[in-house]
Formats: C-alpha cells, sequence, structure tokens
C-alpha cells in the first residue's frame, strides 16, 4: 500500500493562514492523504480538529544565527555583483552593536560575509549552517520523529525561519523527499531562503523564474508553480456575510459607504498614522460636496502601538476602527498569530469595502479578489518621524517591477489629490481593474481558488 502519509511543518505561525485556515486540509483528505501537522507554533491545531505532532524543543546551534545572516548579506552582495543593480542593498538591516553579545554576532557577521562574498564561499557558508544543525538536539529529535512517523514526505510551509533548518536536513538524510513553499511574493529578491529543499513549490511562474535566478542550483524540474492557498478565502461565497449583516455586526452605518484604510507596521510605514489623518481630511471634504464616505481602519496585525489613537479620536464622524483578528501568545510579535475568523473578517471587509488605501502592501491582492480597487500613498511627510525614510524606497523594490505598465493601482501623489484619486476610483475604476488582474494574474497562478488543489497534484507526483 502507497504511503499517504504527509507531514506539513509549520515552523513558525506564518503557514497557519495558508495551511491551517485554507481549505488545504480538506483537499489533502479528499484526495485520500492522511495530513498531520508538525506543529512548532503555540497554537493547538487540535482545536481544529487537525491531526498534529507537537515540537517540544527546536533550539538551533548557537552559532546558526550568525552563518544564516552572514548568508543573506553574501546573497545580496552576489545579487548587487549579478545585477549591477544597488536596489538590494536596501534589503539590509543596520547589525546592532549594543551589548556584548550582540557586537560580537555583528562583528562575526561582517567578518564572514567579508571573507566569503564569492559562489564558491556561499557555498561553504551553506555547508557550515548544515553541519552547525547536524550537531543540535533538536536535529535528533527531528530524526526520532521522522523515523517513527514515517511519512512518504515533509512539506515545509515557510522557506524562512532558522528553526525549519533542523527538521529538513533531518528528513533529508533520511531519505524522505522534502518540499518548500516560498512563502510571499517578495521574498526571493530580498534573499530569505534559509531552508535548502529537494521541491519548491511558487506562487507564479513570475517567482518561479525568480527562484530560478537567484538560486541557480535549483533544478527547473524541482520547482512546482501552484499559487498561494491564502486567497482562497476570497472565493468562498459562504463566508461572506450580507452588507447588513456585516454593518450590523461591526457597528457601521449602513447609509455610508466605506473606504478601507489598511495600516503597515512601525518599519515598514513610521509616519502611517499622518497617511491615515490626511485620508480622513481627503473624506471629509468629499462629504462636504455631498459624499457620504467613511473610513474603516484596520491596523498592521503585529501593530499593538498607540500612534494612531490621536488620529482616531480627532475623526470619530469619519474613522471606524476594525481590528485583526489576531491572537497574541506572548509579547513577541512573531508569537501573534492569526486565525481563521481574522480570514473570514478580512474577506468581508474586501467585499463591503469601495476600495482599499495604504502603502505599497500585497492587499491589492484580496481586493481585487471582491473586484475593489487599490489606491496606494506615493509621497513623504514634510515632517517625517524618520528623516531616513523614503516612501520612494517602497516602490524601487524589486516585487514592484512586476507591476503591468499600464497602472495597476491608482496612486496618491499629494494630500491635496487624495480626494480627487478616490472620487476617480469610485466612478471610473473598470480600467484600473483590469490592470489589477493582469498584476494578480502574473503573481499568483489562477484560478486563485484551486491553489490547494495544485499543490496536492504536485505532491502527488513527488510521492508517486
Amino acid at each position: 500500500m502507497q504511503n499517504k502519509k504527509i507531514l506539513i511543518f509549520l515552523p513558525d505561525g506564518i503557514g497557519l493562514r495558508n495551511f491551517a485556515y485554507s481549505n488545504f486540509y480538506n483537499v489533502g483528505q479528499n484526495e485520500n492523504f492522511e495530513v498531520t501537522f508538525w506543529n512548532n507554533t503555540p497554537f493547538n491545531l487540535t482545536e481544529l480538529s487537525f491531526k498534529e505532532i507537537k515540537i517540544e524543543n527546536s533550539k538551533s546551534n548557537v552559532l546558526t544565527e550568525v552563518y544564516k545572516n552572514a548568508r543573506k548579506e553574501i546573497e545580496l552582495n552576489l545579487n548587487i555583483k549579478k545585477t549591477k543593480d544597488k536596489v538590494y542593498d536596501s534589503y539590509r538591516f543596520p547589525l546592532p552593536y549594543k551589548g556584548i553579545k550582540k557586537t560580537v554576532k555583528s562583528v562575526a557577521i561582517r567578518f564572514l560575509t567579508f571573507a566569503y562574498s564569492t559562489d564558491k564561499g556561499l557555498i561553504k557558508i551553506r555547508e557550515k549552517i548544515s553541519q552547525l544543525e547536524r550537531k543540535t538536539l533538536y536535529y535528533d529529535q527531528s530524526i526520532k520523529t521522522l523515523q517513527r512517523e514515517n511519512p512518504a514526505m515533509v512539506f515545509c510551509t515557510n522557506q524562512r525561519p532558522l528553526t525549519a533548518i533542523a527538521p529538513i536536513l533531518a528528513a533529508k538524510d533520511l531519505g524522505i523527499p522534502t518540499a518548500a513553499f516560498i512563502y510571499s511574493w517578495d521574498n526571493l529578491p530580498k534573499a530569505m531562503m534559509v531552508i535548502e529543499t529537494d521541491y519548491y513549490f511558487v506562487w507564479s511562474n513570475h517567482m518561479k523564474e525568480e527562484l530560478l535566478f537567484y538560486y541557480s542550483y535549483i533544478k527547473e524540474e524541482n520547482i512546482f508553480v501552484t499559487g498561494t492557498p491564502q486567497f482562497e478565502i476570497h472565493f468562498d461565497k459562504e463566508k461572506l456575510l450580507s452588507r447588513e449583516e456585516f454593518f450590523q455586526q461591526n457597528e457601521m452605518d449602513l447609509t455610508k459607504k466605506y473606504v478601507c484604510f489598511s495600516g503597515d507596521d512601525v518599519v515598514t510605514s513610521p509616519d502611517d498614522p499622518k497617511y491615515l489623518e490626511e485620508a480622513a481630511v481627503a473624506i471629509q471634504k468629499m462629504n462636504d460636496k455631498g459624499f457620504n464616505l467613511g473610513i474603516i481602519f484596520r491596523r498592521c496585525p503585529v501593530d499593538f502601538s498607540g500612534r494612531y489613537d490621536e488620529v482616531v479620536k480627532k475623526y470619530p464622524d469619519i474613522i471606524k476602527t476594525i481590528d485583526p483578528l489576531w491572537k497574541p501568545f506572548s509579547s513577541s510579535w512573531n508569537t501573534i498569530l492569526p486565525t481563521k475568523e481574522d480570514d473570514y473578517l478580512l474577506s468581508n471587509l474586501a467585499e463591503h469595502c469601495e476600495m482599499v488605501l495604504n502603502l505599497g502592501s500585497s492587499m491589492v491582492f484580496d481586493f481585487v479578489s471582491h473586484e475593489k480597487p487599490c489606491g496606494y500613498f506615493r509621497y513623504n511627510q514634510k515632517v517625517q518621524l524618520d528623516n531616513t525614510w523614503d516612501i520612494f524606497k517602497c516602490y524601487r523594490y524589486v516585487h514592484f517591477r512586476s507591476m503591468p505598465t499600464e497602472n495597476p493601482v491608482f496612486f496618491m501623489d499629494s494630500p491635496d489629490l487624495i480626494p480627487d484619486a478616490i472620487e476617480k476610483a469610485l466612478k471610473e475604476n473598470e480600467q484600473i481593474l483590469i490592470n489589477t488582474r493582469k498584476w494578480f494574474e502574473k503573481i499568483n497562478q489562477h484560478p486563485p481558488q484551486f491553489a490547494s488543489q495544485r499543490i496536492f497534484e504536485a505532491i502527488k507526483k513527488i510521492v508517486a
């Protein structure tokens, strides 16, 4: 009898939305697979009636983080050398030098980056990471788990976390096929590949080409284009409330039309509260002309700061806050995890709002799934909280080069132009939506609602 057990490895909470809250598990069962989550998150998946194996100790080698960070720096250096494009410098984070431990780590990263910034040097760094992780108790425990469970395949939901290295190495050393899902549309140019697997699952042909470009050691036949399950919820009409139900549930004014303002984290957009205020002023001006509009403010799920409070209090008749339904398991940002209920909330927001406004977010794809346009702010504040921050840096990132020539979003290039931009999007959005659909089709394999099905079709080929 063919082994049908697939271990879905969740190294952190990032994969919950794609693989625990989507239709993924049900599709796997319908295809007669025994799907078990190898769970390194604090979330108890048995509450969703899923089979799971909890990981108790996921401690990596103390040196692995240093080598992992050096690997990223080296890859960015090699990308600059390969492309003659300095944009890759913008993906670096300043190394910390506060305290002896952090200083020693940062000095070590800088040394390794200097000494190994060649193709051969990068291979040595990758090999060293594997050597270090094979010495850990975490690796030994992973070997035992895999020997006990005997899966046909280990599928990792995210290529980025340090905690994914040891289990993937253990599976490969036991001859078990491994696969990694490239989590986000912007990850590959950022040098965010941490694990190395036998197979890779990507959103689109565009992402496949990126994977082959940045990681030439990966063979084309080992890449599967499937799309991402994160957009499936938008095509599940049973999860949509009526306008009346949604408005009543969230204490919204049925006589108004609402624009969604999707907040960013403080690093991505330190001046975000000011953009929210300028959007509120624009809506106020439009209402003075006879419109009847409001703003739904959805903050970034990991931003629990009070930085927006003053603006929200200042415009109570315009701004209505509906917070994401994420659950904090501790004060650390990476243990604030999404919930299934938040997926339903986001889908209903996109269905019942007229559009979304933000700074370069992938929310553009959530909203176009409901035939709603997206507007991007594209100007710096005159008085900035962080003078080193530049909104135009965001739009120079490599993943924005995938945009069609004709704009798939409407841009707001100054506070004074926001009212006209919103008004035009309310009245004449069909051409924008045509362009947005083209962008979405380039970024994510269509039809979007069948991503999970395509993933299991690929898994069938691997384990056959």
